[in-house]
């Protein structure tokens, strides 16, 4: 007897965990088939070399199980692979047959390529031709007028990382708003990305750095993300600009750049990364244009300075509660030493520090 295809459906989601059981399911019944395939195929990882010639070739021979993609993520090549090793240039074949699985599968939803480990990134080419629509994007390629042009018919992408950037006189623009007219959260190692794609797009979330290193040139630099940030068609949420080197008095500067504008300062829950003053009468000024961001929510500072270290717990709840005096609707702060991160939370009126948080991705959720 057949059971109901919600019954397959549950049994599938208790075993899918286990890749090698839902392989299985696939050979019990033409209805488990049908379940366990989606379950297989909704989302795929492929690392190792020969696993993703292999199931780039399947699928773009096997329209029906192309049509099961979802997710996608693609890794450059493992150091311990006896294939190909990570430093050497990965063969026509396999970017060739990734070519032609991106071809397939026209409802991936969210794709990552993570080449920044070693695999060749100028290979913008293997998206020409892809019928999908994204909602989230990590690309690792080079910026070129292949990705340029495929970026350009993504009109429901909302959320974009992006390892390169440059400028190219080609069309279609980036400067037009039908260009990714609906992206919302920008992660760029490019100031100038940031301040080529906010304007006139909903951008309220954006984690960038600084491109220069000298200051007069960081301070133009400065002054181009913020105009930029003003022309967003949605008020700021969250900014995360990382710096080459760390100082008191540019963070300062650009709390007070970030804070002069009403437009930036009324929905702000998040930035970072800022040098917290040592000097009593700087770490005033810097709590004073804190005062300015009535939504803040989490601020993640630099330590790196202070001597002694105050990366004891009771010396970070004692920070956190002395910054909660002047802006206290701070819930959650990320305390950095020397690339060390100590984050310390809010609950109710006893700040807790969180020794075990994750705190890469608090610029994204709060």
């Amino acid at each position: 007897m057949a059971l109901p295809p919600d019954a397959c459906s549950l049994i599938v989601k208790y075993v899918a965990d286990s890749r090698s059981t839902l392989v299985a399911l696939c050979t019990v019944s033409k209805q488990f088939q049908v379940a366990a395939e989606r379950a297989l195929y909704n989302t795929l990882h492929l690392k190792e070399y020969d696993l993703t010639i292999t199931v780039c070739r399947l699928l773009a021979r096997s329209p029906r199980l192309a049509g099961l993609v979802v997710a996608l993520s693609v890794y450059a090549q493992e150091e311990d692979s006896d294939d190909v090793s990570e430093e050497s240039e990965l063969p026509d074949d396999y970017w060739n047959a990734l070519a032609d699985a991106l071809r397939s599968v026209t409802r991936l939803r969210f794709l990552n390529f993570h080449f920044s480990g070693g695999g060749q990134t100028d290979k913008a080419w293997i998206l020409d031709g892809c019928m999908f629509q994204l909602r989230t994007f990590h690309c690792d390629l080079a910026w070129d007028a292949s990705l340029q042009s495929f970026l350009a018919t993504q009109s429901r992408l909302s959320d974009l990382y992006l390892a390169d950037y440059q400028s190219l006189a080609i069309a279609p623009p980036i400067s037009t708003s039908v260009f990714l007219p609906r992206l919302s959260v920008l992660e760029c190692t490019f100031s100038e990305a940031a301040a080529a794609l906010v304007p006139d797009r909903p951008v309220c979330r954006v984690k960038t750095c600084f491109t220069h290193s000298r200051l007069e040139e960081k301070r133009t630099e400065l002054q181009i993300v913020v105009a930029s940030l003003r022309q967003s068609k949605r008020r700021l949420r969250a900014l995360d600009i990382a710096d080459s080197s760390y100082n008191a008095d540019f963070s300062l500067e650009l709390l007070s750049h970030v804070t002069s504008h009403q437009s930036l300062c009324t929905d702000l829950r998040y930035i970072g990364t800022l040098v917290l003053p040592v000097a009593g009468q700087q770490r005033l000024e810097f709590y004073g244009y804190l005062m300015r961001l009535p939504q803040l929510r989490c601020i993640e500072v630099d330590v790196s300075d202070w001597d002694p270290p105050p990366t004891h717990a009771a010396a970070l709840r004692a920070l956190t509660h002395e910054l909660r005096l002047y802006c206290p609707s701070v819930t959650s702060v990320v305390y950095v030493y020397d690339f060390e991160r100590h984050l310390v939370r809010m609950e109710g009126h006893v700040a807790t520090y969180d020794e075990d948080a994750a705190t890469d991705n608090i610029w994204r959720e709060t």
